[in-house]
């Protein structure tokens, strides 16, 4: 982690970032926004896991987004690539190194509702860790014992509310339910998840929540709609459909956290 972190702080020239983001499949078009761009891939940092998923970038970008200092994880390696739910810890704790303090998570997720369809946007207000693995199993010191009950940060959670309303653009909210992939759910499986609580489904960002909340990261998070759940429409779900879709909501959440970051509120 020092080498990336040393290797950061020379490339940034004293950019000193606020927030992170983690960019979802088909998200990039976040990165767009950012003025002064720093542009350097994972295979340049020590330590950094590189992902084999189509529409993951593989690059993090630092600069402004407004007039706030910020740096972006443009794809993420996911749990079912290695079965590895802690895939995700060196990049975070470099995040923690560089002095950030407020994460912002993105996915591409699955609805369970009707009122809630493809190209739509949904906070996460709370998730289902329904996998069952955990990204500080092996961790030995009392600091596994990570309380879970405010995972999302309530600050951050109002400000991208408020930033939604500012621009306009309709935000839900809603319980994310983790599943392991990279298959996707069954009818049956996505049947018992509504009736477990879940509004959406996907396979990403819950073991980054529990590892942020680890570091002390406050966190938000919000999933971009792809799709139906299976078995709601008839139709087959496939990851194409899933990076086709995604830049639909991403543009509509990329105008929230940019308003939401890029005012210079001090939120986080």
């Amino acid at each position: 982690m020092k080498a990336a972190v040393d290797l950061l702080v020379e490339r940034l020239n004293g950019l000193m970032p606020r927030y992170g983001i983690v960019l979802g499949s088909g998200l990039g078009s976040l990165v767009e926004e950012v003025r002064d761009p720093i542009r350097i891939s994972y295979s340049d940092l020590p330590g950094f896991p590189l992902s084999g998923v189509s529409g993951h970038a593989g690059e993090l970008v630092a600069g402004y987004l407004g007039r706030t200092a910020v740096i972006m994880l443009a794809g993420r390696m996911h749990y079912y690539e290695h079965g590895d739910p802690n895939a995700m810890r060196k990049p975070l704790e470099v995040l923690v190194g560089l002095g950030v303090k407020s994460l912002i998570l993105t996915n591409a997720a699955g609805s369970l509702r009707e009122d809630m369809p493809p190209g739509s946007v949904m906070q996460i207000t709370d998730h289902i860790n329904f996998s069952g693995k955990n990204p500080l199993i092996g961790e030995s010191s009392d600091g596994r014992f990570v309380g879970m009950t405010s995972a999302y940060d309530a600050t951050l959670s109002a400000a991208m509310q408020r930033a939604a309303i500012a621009e306009g653009v309709p935000l839900a909210q809603g319980v994310y339910m983790w599943f392991s992939g990279p298959s996707f759910e069954t009818p049956a499986e996505i049947r018992m998840a509504r009736i477990l609580g879940a509004d959406a489904v996907g396979m990403s960002t819950v073991p980054e929540v529990i590892l942020a909340r680890f570091f002390g990261l406050r966190v938000a998070a919000a999933s971009v709609i792809t799709n139906y759940g299976a078995g709601m429409t008839g139709g087959e779900l496939s990851h194409e459909e899933t990076k086709d879709m995604a830049p639909i909501g991403g543009k509509r959440l990329a105008s929230i956290l940019k308003r939401m970051i890029g005012g210079g509120e001090d939120i986080g």
